[in-house]
């Protein structure tokens, strides 16, 4: 165990570079393995371990930031241990695990796990950040008040999470797919950029100013063609080039924690998505 107070945290599964002591390093990254509530093509549970798995074939050293992650300490806490289909005890888990490493004076980075795995993850940083906003980068709004006749759901989550922070403290960019209830919802809600990524982000930047910030990212605010390992591919997207672009452009900001989620390794080729979300993480963990 890694300390009493993270039970769940049982193994470190080395994503590359990575330091292997907790105690020294100030950025813990997590896996997230749960895809419970996934009602299209399930799979994003078996995404932390991949992505740490294919983190090899990617450099240390990032051509944009000009820094290496050997210039950085981070542990890799591995994947929670999670009761698979127990929805209320996963995410009880994961807020009260963050919280502890939280309370440690660390920042986490998570690897999902479909997007419900966020809100936990965002309810212990507003615990300990109340003026806390949340970028979410996304196809889907996930608005909706009840999907399948449950209210806790990856297409709920950021209905729940609006809520929790309170109105325009939710900046949505990317969205190309809501019901018309979704966006009623969002109105005067959320801050809600359709169909908009780069060309949102001055804006973003602007409006949140030096409060601190949670960045959430959804594989699928990209085009199918740059990442079809997701559960709800949705046409229609942006490129890699241009969610790297965006996140660089974040640095300015006070990102005080990052989640990437929704990669499913079931339904791709060659772990191209999985290539791309190392090399996600990579940027995260160097620019945040």
């Amino acid at each position: 165990m890694i300390d009493r107070d993270l039970p769940w945290l049982e193994k470190n599964f080395g994503f590359m570079g990575s330091s292997s002591e907790y105690a020294s390093c100030a950025k813990v990254l997590l896996g997230l393995p749960m895809d419970s509530t996934t009602s299209f093509r399930p799979g994003t549970r078996l995404a932390p371990a991949r992505v740490r798995g294919v983190s090899a074939g990617i450099e240390e050293f990032s051509i944009y930031q000009k820094r290496s992650l050997l210039d950085i300490d981070f542990f890799d806490g591995g994947d929670m241990v999670l009761p698979f289909g127990n929805v209320t005890e996963s995410l009880n888990r994961i807020q009260c695990t963050v919280e502890a490493i939280l309370k440690h004076g660390k920042q986490t980075l998570c690897i999902g796990g479909e997007h419900l795995v966020s809100l936990p993850v965002i309810k212990a940083y507003q615990r300990r950040y109340p003026e806390l906003v949340v970028v979410q980068m996304d196809a889907h709004a996930d608005l909706r008040q009840e999907y399948l006749g449950e209210e806790l759901s990856h297409a709920t989550v950021m209905r729940h999470v609006a809520h929790a922070l309170g109105p325009q403290r939710l900046f949505q960019l990317g969205i190309r797919s809501a019901t018309e209830d979704e966006l009623e919802y969002a109105e005067g809600r959320t801050c809600l950029y359709l169909d908009q990524l780069l060309g949102a982000v001055d804006s973003v930047k602007e409006q949140v100013g030096e409060r601190p910030v949670y960045i959430t990212l959804d594989i699928d605010v990209l085009d199918p063609a740059f990442a079809p390992g997701t559960g709800t591919p949705e046409p229609g997207g942006f490129s890699s080039r241009e969610l790297l672009q965006a996140m660089h452009s974040f640095k300015e900001l006070q990102v005080v924690g990052f989640d990437l989620v929704e990669i499913s390794p079931p339904y791709e080729k060659g772990d191209n998505t999985s290539i791309l979300g190392a090399k996600i993480i990579r940027e995260a963990l160097l620019a945040y």
